[in-house]
C-alpha cells in the first residue's frame, strides 16, 4: 500500500496512480475542468486569463490541462505552448507532431533491435531418423 499526502488538502490517502492528490480533490478538479470546458464552449476566443478569472481556476492548472491535451488553444491564439523538444509553438500537449513522429520511430527501431533472436530449430532428417538419448 502506498500512502501519500494530498498536495491540495494535505490529507493522507492511498495513492494508486496519476497526480498526488486525493480522490476528493481529484473529483473537485474534474468538476472545475468541466466548468472551464463549458465556459470555453460558450465564450469562444476567450483568453487564458479571462477563463481563469471567470471560472476561479489558476492559470497554471489551465496550462496543465493544455499539456495533458485535455484542452487545445484555438488557431491564431495570442497564447501558445512550445514543444519541449524543439521549441516551436504548439496548441496542446508537450511535443509537436514532427518530434512525436521522431520519438515514435526511434522507439520502434530500438524495440526491433532489442528483439531476442528466434531459436534455430533443426529440421529432422525424415530418411534417417535418429533417436537420441541423454547420458
Amino acid at each position: 500500500m502506498d500512502v501519500r499526502t494530498c498536495k491540495k488538502c494535505k490529507r493522507i490517502f492511498n495513492y494508486l496512480n496519476g497526480p498526488t492528490i486525493c480522490p476528493a480533490c481529484r473529483d473537485a478538479l474534474e468538476v472545475k475542468f468541466q466548468e472551464v470546458k463549458q465556459y470555453i464552449e460558450e465564450h469562444r476566443g476567450s483568453t487564458m486569463h479571462e477563463v481563469a478569472d471567470a471560472c476561479d481556476v489558476d492559470v497554471q492548472q489551465i496550462r496543465q490541462w493544455l499539456r495533458e491535451e485535455r484542452l487545445e488553444l484555438t488557431e491564431g491564439s495570442a497564447s501558445f505552448l512550445t514543444c519541449d523538444s524543439c521549441g516551436i509553438p504548439i496548441r496542446s500537449g508537450r511535443f509537436c507532431d514532427k518530434c512525436k513522429n521522431t520519438m515514435t520511430n526511434s522507439l520502434q527501431s530500438v524495440m526491433k533491435s532489442n528483439k531476442p533472436a528466434e531459436p534455430v530449430v533443426q529440421k529432422r532428417d525424415k530418411e534417417n531418423p535418429k533417436m537420441r538419448f541423454l547420458k
